[in-house]
């Protein structure tokens, strides 16, 4: 799948700027993801254009706070079809990327794509649920940053991802329209999980939510499987 010049632009727009190589390969991605999607529920976003900015370029309206941050380990809470992760994995090269995905065929995509993409030695696919997996000791506290997109509401979001960066990292978030509200529900789940809002952010495809971990995560979060759905901070 091509790059079309408006999804260049809006990344240049973005202070993102890739070398053709990279652009070949996001669309070799891309190629991938809607294949399987045929097949396995991965994207609603039709093909062509609009992946290309629903899929891409929000991905990577990430890159300015993985900079920012100075992140090396980064690990995408519920990716799914692999997004955010994998085209910031593509994007910079320096990134330690664990893909976090509960469900088993999505997973058997993900490692597929690792492979052809050439990511092995960068790229980690991991299939569990965030409850537990926030509560494996190679996995708790481990990253530098933690990413997520489209997969709750900001309280319970929070509770999936809080174990995983490390005291004094971040979790930056591709939220929607819904933003404020979301931060605006949070305030009890930020203070129980000892985290802060630093920054909200619009870009053209979205809004991200940057939030700092002040200090280690208490040890009963997150709860166990559901709960943190069933019954959000």
């Amino acid at each position: 799948m091509t790059a079309p010049q408006s999804a260049i632009d809006a990344l240049g727009a973005l202070g993102v700027e890739l070398e053709p190589r990279d652009l070949d390969t996001l669309g070799r991605y891309l190629d991938a993801l809607y294949s399987a999607n045929a097949s396995m529920n991965l994207t609603a976003v039709p093909e062509g254009e609009d992946a290309w900015h629903r899929h891409v370029v929000d991905s990577l309206s990430l890159l300015p706070w993985v900079a920012s941050t100075g992140a090396t380990t980064v690990i995408d809470v519920g990716t799914g079809g692999g997004l955010p992760g994998i085209p910031l994995a593509l994007a910079v090269p320096e990134l330690r990327m664990t893909l976090l995905e509960a469900t088993g065929r999505k997973c058997e995509f993900l490692q597929q794509c690792v492979a052809d993409l050439g990511l092995q030695d960068r790229c980690t696919v991991v299939n569990l649920r965030a409850e537990v997996a926030g509560h494996r000791p190679e996995l708790r506290e481990r990253f530098d940053l933690c990413v997520s997109r489209a997969v709750a509401r900001l309280p319970i979001l929070l509770e999936y991802c809080i174990a995983f960066p490390k005291a004094g990292g971040h979790i930056v978030l591709i939220k929607g329209e819904q933003a404020q509200a979301e931060i605006d529900e949070s305030k009890k789940a930020l203070h129980s999980l000892h985290a802060q809002v630093v920054e909200s952010v619009r870009t053209p495809t979205g809004t991200i939510v940057a939030v700092e971990k002040l200090r280690g995560a208490p040890k009963m979060y997150p709860r166990g499987d559901g709960e943190p759905k069933r019954r959000p901070l």
